[in-house]
């Protein structure tokens, strides 16, 4: 039986934010969606106690090979991993034949009959059939799964959640974030294996990673391995569905293929440190991730309220940079430009929103938010997306020459 197709999404290009409402953040050639016992492996049992306590001692002071972490981490986290397979009803065709001359004789004769029958094709009902795959892995006891938002972004589809051991559990879509490339499904039950999360903020560059999912919609729990190869990185990623910016993420060598979207990318400790989530398409290794901090952020409003709740500012902006400082004759290199777009609706400031509450006009800069500067390395989707609706923070901007400070109450992103 053919393997089903993978979704897949593509980068573009390595951009930074422009035109971005709000906070959101915004996967890269060619990447596709798809898929712990929780705690320490169990201790060896004991052997009879006067020579067992000596081997003990002994193999506490032997520190483990990295094979051995690297195959400690697996074991942990892989029961948490699933495949996605995402099945629709398609169009049954069939194929029948017509008689070009209409069964007229006097060309029958000279052309042959049967033999020029025009081939013709007719839908015959429809049949469900799988048309993409991807990867995910469980984040609570009770069922729920985090995968990317491009997994599962068609509503016309049925999704199932395939365990390790074969298993299978029909999967409900609960939210899909408009502002990243992050849903949460939910399967009915107790008791699941759950993945460890780690700390994405602790992550440095040259770290080893590794990376599990359901590669090529074909290979279920597949292992990978690879470094860090940089952070916060900005990208802008297509997809059938469109192109999005996403902030923020992590760069890694560690092969992720069509199928892996949706899947952890861990530590050495076993702990999800990202959603594994884009490559270039044609590149030697470049693949991306979703830092799990702001994934823990996504699951948490999710069990809280049912949805995805992100903090909305309410500017369209681009980040300064050298090349649009000299351009606008701009008093600083960085920060964020309060721009509108390229249509008539595009405003730089929404109306009513927290933006303009606050006073923010179009050409002002919002140079820092808290104290931190705005930059292509803390864009203002970032910095804003570490806080939740109804924070308060403190913005310094650039108004008219001058230096004002500012403190807006962030609302709930529609």
């Amino acid at each position: 039986m053919s393997a089903p197709l993978t979704t897949s999404k593509i980068i573009v290009t390595s951009a930074v934010a422009a035109a971005i409402v709000g906070s959101g953040f915004g996967f890269v050639g060619g990447i596709v969606a798809g898929s712990a016992v929780t705690g320490d492996l169990a201790a060896n049992s004991m052997m009879p106690f006067v020579r067992r306590a000596a081997t003990s001692a002994k193999e506490q002071t032997q520190p483990q090979t990295e094979e051995q972490t690297i195959i400690r981490a697996v074991k942990k986290a892989s029961p948490a991993v699933v495949s996605i397979v995402i099945a629709k009803d398609v169009p049954v065709m069939e194929r029948y034949y017509v008689d070009p001359f209409g069964g007229d004789d006097f060309f029958q004769q000279f052309f042959g009959g049967s033999g020029m029958q025009m081939p013709q094709y007719r839908q015959k009902g429809t049949e469900k059939k799988e048309v993409g795959a991807g990867s995910g892995f469980l984040v609570s006891a009770d069922g729920y799964i985090v995968t990317n938002r491009h997994v599962v972004e068609d509503e016309g589809a049925e999704y199932t959640a395939i365990f390790q051991n074969g298993a299978k559990h029909a999967a409900k879509v609960l939210a899909r974030d408009a502002a990243n490339d992050i849903a949460i499904l939910k399967i009915e039950g107790q008791n699941f294996p759950v993945m460890p999360l780690g700390d994405s903020d602790k992550i440095e560059v040259g770290q080893k990673v590794l990376a599990i999912g359901y590669a090529l919609g074909r290979f279920s729990n597949s292992v990978s391995s690879g470094i860090v190869s940089g952070l916060q990185r900005s990208i802008t990623a297509g997809s059938s569905s469109g192109a999005e910016d996403l902030y923020d993420v992590i760069q890694t060598d560690t092969a992720i293929n069509p199928g892996n979207s949706g899947g952890p990318l861990l530590n050495l400790e076993g702990k999800a440190i990202g959603v594994n989530v884009a490559i270039v398409q044609g590149s030697q290794n470049i693949g991306f991730s979703l830092p799990i901090n702001d994934v823990k952020r996504v699951v948490d409003s999710v069990r809280k309220t049912g949805k995805i709740s992100r903090p909305f500012l309410g500017v369209r902006y681009v980040l300064v940079n050298e090349e649009l400082r000299k351009a606008n004759q701009l008093s600083v290199d960085y920060g964020a430009l309060v721009s509108r777009g390229q249509q008539p609706a595009d405003l730089a400031v929404m109306p009513g929103s927290p933006a303009d509450k606050a006073g923010i006009v179009e050409n002002d800069i919002i140079l820092q938010v808290d104290g931190k500067k705005i930059s292509a390395e803390n864009p203002l989707a970032v910095a804003l997306g570490k806080h939740s609706a109804g924070d308060k923070v403190k913005l310094m901007i650039l108004h008219q020459g001058g230096i004002k400070l500012v403190e807006v109450a962030l609302e709930e992103r529609k």
